[in-house]
């Protein structure tokens, strides 16, 4: 299997390299990662700017990769039209420090590179983790996520959304399936305000962790240590004219 591997944290986020690392054991792997954190992008591409395009070396033996200077979109748009010889089987987008739950799948740029591949007609899985220093859950479970979602018949509208709770592989209670996007964020709006004096004033989110959500949805499994596995349709891609 060939995969390509993007995320919006960034060539250097610890979560693409375990994402790598592990990928390694399904197939050949490519990793085409933002040269910068790019968290909160969705799907927005580059235009009316340079795009670089860097070889880099990667610790992990085996994986060929290349920074952009650009979007976690971008990052896709590029290796596909430039760096693979072929097209990828499968995009695998993350490992995200921080969920993708909830209202947050709306602005996330690990969806959005997921969202990319699928328009380009590869399926593809987000992948978050509460944090990127526990991945002891994460290495019980991605292989056997990953095969088992790879043998579902997923509609080609729709990308697998997959959260890992970051906690300890003894404090996980195992896996909920077809969780639904809880109709909340799971870091709510907090802006912290400074007023300046010429009348102006900046904010900066700070992003406070939800305590409570909805039996049935992403947020909740999360909150209560299960791994949380649901499906999100792109709707554009879905659209059927009368």
């Amino acid at each position: 299997m060939r995969i390509l591997i993007v995320n919006d944290d960034g060539i250097k986020a610890p979560g693409i390299r375990k994402l790598a690392e592990l990928s390694m054991q399904l197939g050949e792997v490519w990793v085409v990662a933002p040269k910068s954190q790019c968290s909160a992008m969705s799907q927005r591409i580059t235009l009316f700017e340079d795009i670089e395009v860097t070889p880099e070396c990667y610790d992990v033996d085996g994986v060929r990769a290349y920074s952009v200077g650009g979007t976690p979109a971008d990052c896709v748009k590029v290796a596909l039209e430039f760096l693979m010889p072929e097209k990828p089987d499968v995009v695998f987008s993350g490992i995200n420090s921080g969920y993708n739950t909830g209202i947050d799948i709306l602005y996330s740029g690990t969806v959005g590179a997921a969202m990319e591949a699928l328009a380009n007609g590869i399926r593809s899985f987000a992948f978050s983790n509460k944090n990127d220093t526990s991945w002891e859950t994460v290495d019980a479970y991605f292989i056997s996520i990953v095969k088992e979602l790879l043998d579902e018949n997923l509609s080609m509208d729709r990308i697998w959304n997959v959260n890992f709770p970051g906690c300890k592989l003894s404090e996980c209670k195992g896996i909920l399936r077809d969780r639904i996007p809880a109709k909340h964020q799971f870091y709510q709006d907090d802006y912290v305000r400074t007023n300046h004096a010429d009348g102006s004033f900046s904010l900066r989110s700070k992003g406070v962790m939800t305590e409570k959500a909805e039996e049935g949805t992403d947020i909740s499994a999360l909150l209560n240590n299960f791994i949380s596995i649901g499906s999100v349709r792109c709707a554009a891609l879905g659209y059927q004219k009368d």
